[in-house]
């Protein structure tokens, strides 16, 4: 049950995304979740430099601040849109709030200080003024924002805002899978930051060279946005580790977050388009508007609020929270970090309700300020849930094998990819989940060793659509071919119009020879010469999707045939790998089939005769390209089944299990339905269940398989 469902579309604040609209435009990029996360950001830095407080209960005022991580791919416009907050939407605050606020502030506030001080050590005002005006100037200027540091300049910054009673530390990281490592330790002291603005002072020893300051009470509220490329970030490596530790220990759960693996271009735009994005006037006029009313925000009328929630919005809050702590508690508990991270939303939801409620310059949080809260909080939580969901390394190493286009070495993997370094071993292991994911995934990797060098090379596959089957056909024998896509269930029409030739890939220029074959097939033709009759061979392949039809010689006593076959996915091969799959599908059948039919440029004729459709499974195209790992393994089965039968064979490795009973029965019945008497059946399960490794007793098999087969014999023969 998802306890939080009904938190789903709640909108966002009307302010924020005036201007997220804006950034949009302006930066060419439709995905809104990277520009929301920014926009609140410098709100909330607005409402936090003003020291805005929240009270959510009676004696607990908590100040405003906001943690946000934004990933989003190159192109994205973060450099420009954070440019357009600060130049065009928050220059007007920061001007006034630095130059006339902040010291308007922090003169009141040393005063206040240096009286507290003179009483109690029985010294002259004035001097003692002067004293911790001298202090406070040897803190340094206040930074409006900053994007790396210490711990001991937060720790100095921090005794500037307490001196000072004003402002806010705002941490803004670009590029954070490359700045991360190099700033744990302020990120640390963050972690501690984030709740109430205090920290804990570390002892030192006190000397007349260092002498150590009176430690003053209070909070000061800090600001964090990290941003950068998930690529970078999530690189599986030791920055990626650093990262998912620091969720763990608790920035999962004060942050918002943002993440988007693709840029979302606008398209179809002409130059008159751009023109008019760029130079549109209603968007400048919005922005200085905004930027003035904002100005209006640093005047010292509206600083240190504290804003309060109505008993009803009170109430919605904690029923947020009790359906926060409801969905937390459903899950699982290696979930830990998730579950931290929903039950401590409403902590991020009434901070940043706050913020809404400030910069409208709202009494009180209103049902709506607490409703737009929300809606960033849960659009954030899927965000979350994004990262924590990252491609794995091995899920990344095969992407990578079968989108670079070219065959790599290990030398090249090793110094293209931050996460394949380690031992053999390491990298081995790595690469064999590499290739089971890519098979479970639409894709192949195929692994060959030239002069002792191991090359790899992937693709990734399209999955077969039965509406498109594609292929060339003619009324000539080399030339004249058209493209077609036929539908699978239609395509009998075709194979019985007499007078034609046709082959199962498309050809450039309408030439049928290898120089004119175009890579790429879905489905595969199948000619059986007399080998098997074709009521048995409708029962071998009762699992599988295929189209049947009689050939110009079929007769009743020898059945000649074609099996057309549907490929689970698109297979691209040049002349040789194809040749190598289809002797790898030739292998796999458990009849005889002619193998004529091995190259790309065959053509088939064809013949109005009679003609059987099956649905079932596609045949799965990626165990049988070669040097990969899946057919390497059917290659090397079937190299220790020499003593089995063909049908045997197939028996054995159809079955779906390893259970022996099952894997006899099931030949069995398939000898039953193909029509074989009671002896015959008895004496070819008898037969198979000897070359089995470990056999049953053959009275077991008399007494439950053999019993069920002659049951079935009695009702096939009354039929």
């Amino acid at each position: 049950m998802n306890h939080l469902e009904k938190y789903q579309g709640l909108p966002f604040n009307p302010t924020m995304e005036k201007v997220v609209d804006i950034l949009r435009k302006k930066t060419q990029n439709q995905n809104p979740m990277f520009f929301r996360l920014v926009v609140s950001y410098f709100f909330s830095k607005i409402a936090s430099m003003m020291r805005t407080y929240v009270q959510i209960a009676d004696d607990q005022l908590i100040p405003v601040n906001m943690y946000g991580i934004n990933l989003a791919p190159s192109g994205s416009g973060k450099g420009h849109s954070i440019h357009i907050m600060e130049e065009e939407v928050i220059s007007g605050f920061r001007k006034r709030f630095l130059e006339e606020t902040f010291p308007l502030q922090a003169d009141q506030r040393l005063k206040q200080i240096a009286v507290r001080r003179a009483n109690r050590d029985g010294e002259d005002p004035e001097e003692v003024l002067t004293r911790t005006r001298l202090e406070f100037e040897e803190q340094g200027v206040l930074l409006f924002s900053f994007d790396s540091g210490t711990s001991a300049a937060i720790k100095q910054m921090r005794t500037k805002l307490l001196m000072a009673g004003a402002g806010s530390m705002n941490l803004e990281m670009d590029e954070i899978g490359s700045n991360l490592t190099g700033n744990v330790e302020v990120l640390n002291n963050y972690l501690e930051l984030f709740d109430t603005g205090k920290i804990k002072q570390k002892l030192i020893k006190n000397t007349r060279d260092n002498v150590r300051s009176e430690d003053l009470f209070g909070s000061t509220p800090t600001n964090m946005l990290l941003f950068g490329t998930p690529t970078k970030l999530l690189d599986g490596s030791r920055t990626e580790d650093e990262f998912i530790a620091m969720q763990e220990t608790g920035y999962g759960r004060r942050c918002f977050f943002g993440f988007s693996r693709t840029r979302q271009a606008q398209q179809h735009q002409t130059p008159q388009d751009m023109y008019n994005i760029y130079h549109d006037p209603k968007s400048s006029l919005y922005l200085s508007q905004l930027n003035d009313r904002f100005r209006q925000l640093a005047d010292p009328t509206a600083f240190n609020q504290k804003l309060k929630m109505r008993q009803d919005t009170l109430l919605k809050l904690y029923a947020y929270r009790i359906a926060c702590q409801d969905q937390a508690d459903s899950m699982s508990e290696f979930e830990e970090t998730r579950k931290s991270e929903i039950s401590h939303r409403y902590f991020k939801v009434a901070k940043l309700a706050a913020v809404y409620a400030y910069i409208e310059r709202a009494t009180y949080i209103g049902d709506d300020h607490l409703d737009q809260a929300i809606a960033m909080a849960e659009t954030s939580g899927e965000a979350f849930n994004q990262i924590l969901n990252r491609d794995r390394p091995f899920v990344k190493l095969a992407n990578y094998i079968c989108t670079i286009g070219k065959e790599l070495t290990q030398p090249d993997l090793i110094e293209d990819l931050p996460f394949y370094k380690g031992s053999e071993q390491f990298r081995r292991e790595m690469m064999t989940q590499a290739i089971a994911h890519g098979y479970k995934n639409g894709m192949y990797i195929k692994t060959e060793i030239s002069d002792g060098i191991q090359f790899f090379s992937g693709k990734k596959v399209q999955e077969t659509d039965l509406k498109k089957l594609g292929g060339s056909v003619s009324n000539r024998l080399a030339e004249g071919y058209t493209s077609f896509d036929a539908p699978f269930l239609k395509l009998f029409q075709m194979v019985q119009k007499p007078g034609l030739h046709w082959c199962n890939h498309k050809l450039r220029q309408g030439y049928r020879n290898e120089e004119h074959v175009i890579p790429g097939c879905n489905m595969v033709v199948l000619d059986v010469e007399g080998s098997i009759d074709i009521d048995r061979a409708k029962v071998l392949l009762k699992d599988f999707t295929w189209l049947m039809h009689t050939t110009k010689r079929h007769t009743e006593l020898e059945n000649r045939y074609r099996i057309i076959m549907p490929l689970s996915h698109i297979v691209e091969l040049d002349a040789k790998d194809y040749r190598g799959f289809m002797r790898n599908i030739y292998d796999w059948l458990p009849f005889a089939v002619d193998t004529g039919t091995i190259d790309r440029c065959r053509k088939w004729m064809t013949f109005k005769g009679n003609y059987w459709y099956n649905s079932g499974e596609l045949l799965d195209a990626l165990q049988f390209v070669p040097k990969t790992k899946k057919a390497e393994d059917q290659r090397k089965l079937f190299a220790g089944q020499t003593n089995l039968s063909n049908l045997e064979r197939w028996a054995l490795n159809q079955a779906e299990d390893g259970n022996r009973n099952h894997t006899l029965a099931r030949h069995a019945f398939t000898m039953v339905d193909m029509g074989h008497d009671l002896d015959v059946i008895t004496s070819k399960v008898l037969e198979l269940n000897s070359k089995l490794p470990d056999p049953l007793e053959e009275g077991e098999i008399h007494r439950t398989i053999l019993i069920t087969v002659s049951k079935r014999i009695a009702a096939r023969n009354s039929k």
